[in-house]
């Protein structure tokens, strides 16, 4: 028995503990001062229930810990919605399509230039095959500079743009973007050709107004996150105005999740100074709600820019296998400095060579200095066609994977495209990692051409179990995982990759009263009626920071 009166008591039949022991089963959680003070069967509740205390009991729907997202570009995708057109496919299928797309918001231009949203590997993504061709974005205007970001790592610039740029046949790539080795691709005459990889951040795109930041991130933290659930966020930063905006909101109370930043080197900020942020922040927020929490290099770009570092030469890309940025000195001293800041290093290595690389280096190094958060390798996992060698550097590097279950759906059917017969091996292999006893999670990673449904956890839940691509194909079955392990995916093994599965990411005492109320029971259904599922409430530390219901509005 107990004499302790909660603040609230929540019942539910169905509750998803998603703990070890009792997954999922009927009963209550009792809330104090933000935290979960006591949990059991229905009959139990009764003793924590004073006078005061608010009981809701909701049923059939379900009680579950809230979502944890442990890679996202939050600020990025925020200020997408914010300062481009949508020229994703399907909606965008062809090239006149992305042209009248453009054309129809050539007035919306900012300071001149008028910047297009569309997917990663949109060259396979449209009818055509292809991109659209400078010369093809010049019919829309030769006034206005038009980029178009096709997922971040490669993106096609019409004449304007160019020459606002200054990339023209003298033009000489820097040795190094933040994303990985810049690249201008050119014709055989040397001209660019409107092409670039890895250069976005290079390019004098306009930035979003900073009285707009604000509301951009309240908007697309609540829209984008807080409505699917997700209430802790592994968030890479983008600006450091971006991390005082969110400071702000959460002194302010307006924004639905804890924040985990992962400070960009050399992107947002130096090493020094990252290492000199998370010494002295400079946020008023508690660091439950608001910490600098590691740092994100580059070691290799994309797959869809044929710049990831594979083993393998990408088919018609003259024996080119994509290069490795970091050098292993680079990555020493990174991994010895984020280790004395107590920051987690986390390091983009989307290729297997260059995972290896990583992994090779950390060796090199001595290993992770004791005592120092785990490093992460981000995409770990997406492609494995060699496990038993990559796998093996992961181990005795010591390392954590962090692969994203929505890139099955978004990429999955194109590694073969890019990388041949070597592309259909270990596409996705969540099932035989998981019994490798690879503590895996789920991650959005959404930027700057995401699907649409990127950040909702109960699509990258479905990618885990249906293993269905954007063209409808079904890849390598046998590697589909039970809800429950994606559930945990999602929720317990995201805090323990952020180090703080004491803290949520499960319904047991003493934790975070971080709680989602849904509005169906995901046991019951068919795969597909994943998809359907919705997120009726939300509460972060017990305070409710979102309720849809008919209206799916914010509370």
């Amino acid at each position: 028995m107990t004499n302790l009166v909660a603040d609230a008591v929540l019942l539910s039949d169905k509750v998803l503990w998603l703990t070890p022991e009792t997954p999922v089963a009927p009963g209550f959680v009792a809330v104090k001062d933000g935290r979960i003070c006591g949990t059991g069967t229905r009959a139990d509740a009764t003793t924590y229930i004073g006078p005061d205390t608010t009981v809701t009991d909701y049923g059939a729907r379900p009680i579950a810990p809230g979502f944890v997202d442990v890679h996202a570009h939050m600020e990025v995708a925020a200020r997408m919605h914010h300062q481009t057109v949508d020229c994703r496919a399907p909606r965008c299928g062809t090239i006149p399509a992305v042209l009248d797309e453009l054309r129809a918001h050539l007035s919306s231009n900012t300071d001149g230039w008028l910047v297009g949203q569309a997917n990663l590997f949109f060259d396979q993504k449209l009818a055509e095959k292809r991109l659209p061709t400078r010369e093809e974005l010049d019919t829309v205007s030769t006034d206005v500079a038009i980029v178009l970001r096709a997922g971040g790592h490669i993106s096609v610039l019409n004449s304007r743009a160019l020459e606002l740029a200054g990339i023209d046949a003298s033009y000489e790539e820097v040795d190094h973007s933040i994303t990985g080795l810049p690249v201008v691709v050119r014709d055989a005459d040397g001209v660019p050709t409107g092409v670039v990889k890895e250069m976005d951040n290079l390019l004098p795109m306009p930035k979003l107004p900073a009285a707009e930041l604000a509301p951009a991130i309240a908007a697309g933290v609540r829209d984008q996150f807080t409505r699917y659930g997700v209430t802790t966020i592994g968030e890479i930063s983008e600006t450091l105005h971006g991390l005082e905006a969110m400071d702000r909101l959460h002194q302010e109370g307006a924004l639905g999740a804890r924040i985990r930043t992962y400070l960009w080197v050399p992107g947002t900020v130096t090493l020094d100074d990252a290492c000199r942020l998370a010494a002295d922040p400079p946020y008023a927020s508690s660091p439950e709600l608001l910490r600098v929490h590691g740092v994100k290099m580059f070691s290799d770009g994309g797959f869809s820019a044929r710049s990831a570092a594979v083993k393998q030469p990408y088919v018609d890309e003259h024996g080119s296998c994509g290069e490795v940025a970091l050098s292993p000195e680079h990555i020493a001293e990174a991994l010895h400095r984020t280790a004395e800041a107590g920051l987690q290093l986390a390091v983009h290595a989307n290729g297997d060579r260059a995972q290896e690389a990583v992994c090779e280096a950390i060796v090199a190094a001595g290993g992770i200095p004791d005592g120092a958060p785990t490093t992460r390798i981000e995409h770990a996992g997406n492609f494995l066609p060699e496990p038993g060698a990559t796998t093996k550097a992961w181990r005795d590097a010591g390392i954590v994977p962090v692969p994203q279950p929505v890139f099955l759906y978004t990429f999955g059917d194109f590694f073969p495209t890019y990388l041949g017969e070597y592309g259909e091996q270990g596409r996705f292999p969540f099932r035989d990692l998981l019994d490798d006893g690879w503590p895996l999670t789920g991650s959005s990673d959404v930027w700057i051409g995401s699907e649409q449904q990127a950040t909702n956890p109960f699509f990258s839940v479905w990618c885990t179990l249906a293993r269905r691509s954007f063209f409808g194909r079904t890849i390598d079955p046998a590697q589909a995982i039970t809800l429950t392990e994606a559930l945990r995916m999602h929720t317990i093994n995201g805090a323990q990759v952020l180090g703080e599965s004491h803290m949520y990411g499960s319904l047991e005492v003493g934790k975070h009263a971080d709680m989602i109320i849904l509005d169906r029971d995901p046991y019951e259904l068919d795969v597909d009626g994943l998809l359907d599922v919705q997120v009726d409430e939300v509460f972060l530390g017990g305070r409710l920071v979102y309720r849809g219901g008919p209206e799916r509005g914010a509370s």
